[in-house]
């Protein structure tokens, strides 16, 4: 086969598997990132999100994402809203969401039971032992991430932190550097809901 043949052939292959996943959504796989990495997110008709400034510096690391459910979606376009209601900007909801994406995969956790850790709820498994409110609070996805929002203010620095910096510095985990992993999947959603939240 002619070297031009197969060269066009392939290419256009390539990009019907493009648009095709732009037609379908984000891609679902894990890869590297790199420190230019940038967002990719649904395309919109009109959108003011400053994708610059969503990740600063790029992402960190490996990413992991996951398919939401209209609950999460729910929760994260709640996180928004109440960014937006403390009058922080996208970066700051970029850092709440991936951080909820960690600590509870969007979804507003009750006690566990057995599998509960400590006395943690909620969307950013706060504590009620530790102060972050009553049980009721921190399970309003408003209070919660208010609650975080107002740690995260007390973070010098917080807005050219990457987000595992910042969300360690508020949450405290054992494991400081798996916020790393939920950057991107937070600044698409910040991307494709951030107008209508």
């Amino acid at each position: 086969m002619n070297t031009t043949i197969l060269r066009k052939s392939v290419l256009g292959i390539a990009g019907l598997a493009f648009a095709g996943g732009l037609a379908a959504g984000p891609l679902h796989h894990t890869g590297t990132g790199t420190a230019d990495a940038r967002p990719v997110a649904a395309v919109q008709a009109d959108t003011t999100v400053d994708a610059g400034k969503l990740i600063p510096h790029g992402v960190q690391g490996a990413q992991s994402r996951i398919d939401l459910d209209a609950e999460q979606t729910a929760n994260a376009k709640a996180i928004m809203a109440a960014t937006k209601k403390t009058g922080l900007d996208e970066r700051a909801a970029v850092i709440s969401i991936g951080t909820a994406l960690q600590e509870s995969k969007l979804q507003n956790l009750g006690h566990l039971g057995d599998r509960n850790d400590h006395d943690s709820l909620g969307l950013f498994q706060q504590r009620p032992s530790s102060g972050w409110g009553s049980p009721e609070q921190i399970t309003d996805p408003q209070y919660a991430t208010t609650a975080f929002l107002k740690g995260l203010r007390q973070v010098d620095g917080w807005q050219n932190m990457p987000l595992t910096d910042a969300a360690q510095t508020v949450q405290v985990s054992a494991y400081p550097d798996a916020y790393a992993q939920w950057e991107q999947q937070a600044a698409d959603l910040v991307t494709q809901h951030w107008n209508n939240s």
